[in-house]
Formats: C-alpha cells, structure tokens, sequence
C-alpha cells in the first residue's frame, strides 16, 4: 500500500472513520488488481492505466466514495448522487455498507479504463 495513503489514514481522527476507509481501500485493491493509489487533492485517489478510477475523502460526518465511469452501473437509487460518469456514495458513522457489492460495481466501472 502506498505510504502517503497509509499516512492519511493515521490522521483521521475518528476510529469508525479509519475503520471505513481501510474497508474501502481493501475494495479498491480488490476490483483493480493493478490500481495506483496516490494523494491528490489532500485525499485518496486511485487509478488505472493513468485514468481515475476512484477517490475517498472525509469530513467532520462522513467518508465518502466515488466511483468513475460509472455510466453502465445500475445503482441502487438514493444511495449515490452525482452525474452519471462518476457516483458518490456518502457513509456516516454506524452505516452499513455492502463492500462486496461494491468491489463488483468498482471493477465493472474500471473494466474498460
């Protein structure tokens, strides 16, 4: 894993908040084998073959993913917003998340990266 992802992780201060974000690189890697993770923007960015594949970042209530290329996904209505090339998902503390549903929706979004 990349050093500087692992750094951001040891900042969050919430435990629940690390505990999501280690889940969800853990997905990430899981989709996209070869997938090049890198700080961008003060948050997570992953990519494949030089193209964005997706982001974390958090705030004071959330953790929140998005996932690119997302155009041919069917998803779950209410449960990520944004237009249809990237979708976001917000999780808050105590919220449960399906993340092998979503190592299936990251690697069907990147397939064609």
């Amino acid at each position: 894993m990349n050093q500087e992802i692992t750094d951001f992780i040891d900042t969050l201060n919430e435990p629940w908040q690390s505990e999501i974000v280690t889940n969800l690189l853990e997905t990430v890697h899981q989709a996209i084998p070869d997938v090049h993770g890198r700080i961008q923007y003060k948050k997570p960015h992953f990519l494949k073959n030089g193209k964005y594949a997706a982001v974390i970042s958090t705030s004071k209530t959330a953790v929140s993913f998005t996932i690119f290329n997302a155009v041919t996904l069917d998803l779950p209505e209410g449960v990520f917003n944004g237009p249809p090339e990237r979708k976001t998902m917000k999780i808050h503390k105590g919220d449960t998340v399906d993340f092998e549903q979503l190592v299936t929706w990251v690697s069907h979004a990147s397939a064609e990266l």
